[in-house]
């Protein structure tokens, strides 16, 4: 029988590959007609007059070589918008799923070929994963009447589609993490990565270590800023107030068996040898202070830490059957390796030079035993530092150069720079969006990263396997606003992760995810209301002109940007170029320490001068502040100063993102401008875009 089905599906389907062609029509129309579909698909050719119309005669026919496959699909299609019953066979008025040998123009296991005529639907693909996608395309062009007819032949770009949720510094539960797999997978996210384990709060349960989910687990503060605040404390479960929480056993199943049909594979993260104050607060003997002072690393000198280490990660192999294990491995202090006894004498040992080989030299064993167990490791780009295990993947988070370097070097690559990837930033006017860590990550952002630049050989763009987005959960307490910061950005990345270059465009795609958003928030989902969107910071979106401009910049000494935000060099700060909402936009010069900001401006020839400004900007989370004080001075010969403004500010912490402007205004004739910015009591950075003369 299933045969007998293939042949008609296989049939029909050549059929209207003859009668439509498979070809890439004009872009516009094709995007007309196939307006909602999110990620853009590679191939299509639609029919603006036919459709098919399913209706309570309509059949399912899937045919897959395995039961549970089969199962899976019938069940998600029956209860899916077509509400369409399965059978085994069907002449017509029929959706045919078909995994077979051979599909033309199709590579991947996840790709398909849909084709719709007035008659009925035939998706067939490589794989079940293939026929789920091909269901996703189909349900989105449906509109709860029809199906336009036409074929679309598609497959993604990378194998590797994912996002990761911090369940660490704020908890939620496995209903909200079954929710959010429903909506991914809609738009064809295949990996769900969880950051399980932080200094916040230990969220799963391991038998062998009770103390995790007993203690570790749970905190006096609900808010994260808060607990980080007072202290980093921790609290007994079942505690007066005890905020927390974790998975257990069966909640990591229902969750790892929920995405599986889904066709999403769940990669759990235990944090090492860093981000573990929660560990060392629940076994202080794993730490080089052995609980004297509780910090992030682990001892590496001590063997039990191996011990603990190969304790969990035993059980979460057990649970949880990715073939990816993620051991974290970012951002360790390593200063108490310095002067620990035991770590300074497994450097011996080991012939290791510095701690940054002491941390290799940990990442690798723990990576040796992983493999042990027939998994791989997943480790942010520090765990290069020092050398990595050669079979490693690399997820690259500190910039797309280090990726492309890792991939030049042979390591698979996964591409997840801060950038264009960290969804806990705004993604609009700071002043209308919740609470976020700072950073402006609009949709259009995220939309224009392209993992693989068009000139990258080809030796290693093949290392460069997928892409992620991470929502880190700091200042994101409630489900809500964790969807709120998720939705659209989760589909800009989707279709960045699944479609060629060669077919994306953002004002279609702004198009496309207006109408999703308005069905996810119809549907309960909290999405961000893409359609009032305010946009980039006014300033920013034209370049101002002024007295300054193009003229030469000089800076006293100690009083130099820092080189990691120069903006673009000495001139950077009379280029006619205002900052957005953040300095990441590479728009704002950043200065740290020393004297703060110095900065001269020779205007070339003596000049009436009416007016001296600049803009700064304050987000205390990352230690940007405005300056403690602004002095504004002129000279005609370049050493001997003026001081025309003197202004004093007090800052205050805030969790706001402000701007402010600090200025003169007057009469006067000068060559040079000096201008100064002093830092405050808090250090950190102070950050200005330009140095406005009039």
């Amino acid at each position: 029988m299933e045969n007998t089905i293939f042949v008609l599906a296989y049939f029909i389907y050549v059929i209207m590959k003859v009668k439509l062609t498979i070809s890439l029509l004009p872009v516009m129309f094709i995007w007309t007609i196939a307006h909602a579909v999110i990620p853009q698909p590679r191939v299509q050719s639609l029919d603006a007059g036919g459709c098919f119309s399913p209706n309570d005669e309509t059949r399912l026919v899937v045919v897959c070589n395995v039961p549970e496959d089969k199962l899976m699909l019938e069940e998600y299609v029956s209860q899916s918008a077509l509400g369409i019953t399965a059978s085994e066979s069907a002449a017509d008025n029929a959706v045919i799923l078909a995994v077979v040998d051979d599909v033309e123009g199709i590579t991947s296991p996840e790709g398909y070929v849909l084709a719709v005529s007035p008659a009925g639907v035939n998706i067939l693909a490589l794989s079940p994963a293939g026929l789920f996608y091909g269901v996703q395309t189909l349900l989105q062009l449906y509109d709860g009447t029809s199906i336009p007819c036409g074929t679309i032949t598609d497959e993604p770009r990378f194998a590797y589609r994912g996002i990761m949720l911090d369940v660490s510094r704020h908890f939620f539960d496995k209903e909200h993490i079954k929710k959010q797999i429903d909506i991914l997978s809609r738009y064809k996210i295949n990996r769900l990565h969880l950051h399980l384990t932080d200094a916040a709060g230990w969220r799963i349960d391991i038998d062998g270590y009770p103390r995790l989910t007993e203690f570790a687990a749970w905190r006096p503060e609900a808010l994260w800023k808060d607990w980080s605040r007072n202290g980093h404390r921790y609290a007994e479960k079942g505690s007066e107030g005890a905020y927390g929480g974790y998975y257990t056993r069966d909640d990591i199943r229902e969750i790892v068996e929920y995405a599986a049909s889904r066709y999403i594979t769940v990669i759990p993260e235990i944090e090492m040898p860093s981000h573990s104050e929660e560990v060392m607060a629940a076994y202080p003997d794993l730490g080089c202070s052995k609980g004297v002072s509780v910090h992030g690393d682990f001892c590496i000198g001590n063997e039990s830490t191996f011990d603990f280490i190969e304790g969990v990660l035993s059980e979460v192999i057990e649970m949880f059957p990715s073939e990816y294990i993620h051991i974290g491995g970012d951002e360790a202090a390593k200063n108490h390796w310095k002067s620990c006894p035991l770590c300074q004498e497994r450097m011996r040992n080991e012939k290791l030079q510095s701690v940054d080989e002491l941390q290799s030299y940990m990442m690798r064993r723990v990576g040796d035993f992983v493999a042990s167990s027939g998994r791989r490791v997943i480790g942010w780009d520090e765990i290069l530092d020092g050398g990595a295990a050669d079979d490693a993947v690399i997820m690259c988070w500190r910039g797309a150069e280090r990726g492309l370097k890792a991939a030049a070097e042979g390591y698979d690559v996964i591409m997840t720079p801060g950038w264009y990837c960290y969804f806990d930033s705004y993604q609009d006017a700071p002043s209308t969006q919740p609470e976020a860590i700072g950073g402006y990550l609009p949709l259009s952002k995220v939309y224009s990263y392209n993992p693989v630049p068009a000139d990258t050989p080809e030796d290693v763009a093949s290392h460069i396997v997928g892409v992620q987005a991470n929502l880190w959960a700091e200042y994101i307490p409630t489900k809500e606003h964790a969807e709120h910061m998720l939705y659209p950005r989760a589909l800009a990345l989707a279709e960045v992760a699944w479609s060629d270059p060669e077919v994306m465009d953002y004002g279609d795609f702004r198009m496309r995810a207006l109408d999703a958003v308005e069905d996810l928030r119809t549907s309960g989902v909290s999405a961000f209301d893409l359609a009032h969107e305010q946009g980039n910071r006014p300033e920013a979106e034209y370049p101002i002109s002024h007295l300054a401009v193009g003229k030469s910049v000089t800076y006293g000494e100690g009083g130099k940007y820092f080189a990691g935000y120069s903006a673009g060099g000495d001139e950077a700060l009379v280029d006619g170029l205002r900052g957005g909402w953040n300095y990441s936009d590479l728009r704002w010069q950043g200065f740290i320490g020393g004297n703060g900001m110095d900065a001269v401006i020779d205007l070339g020839r003596r000049t009436k001068i009416s007016y001296v400004g600049a803009d700064f900007m304050q987000i205390c989370g990352p230690e940007v502040f405005m300056p403690a004080g602004v002095e504004i001075a002129v000279s005609n010969d370049g050493r001997h100063f003026k001081t025309i403004a003197h202004i004093d500010h007090e800052i205050v912490k805030d969790d706001e993102v402000s701007f402010k402007t600090f200025s003169w205004s007057g009469k006067t004739r000068a060559r040079y401008i000096r201008y100064r910015a002093s830092i405050g009591e808090f250090g950190g950075f102070v950050f200005t875009d330009e140095i406005v003369v009039k």
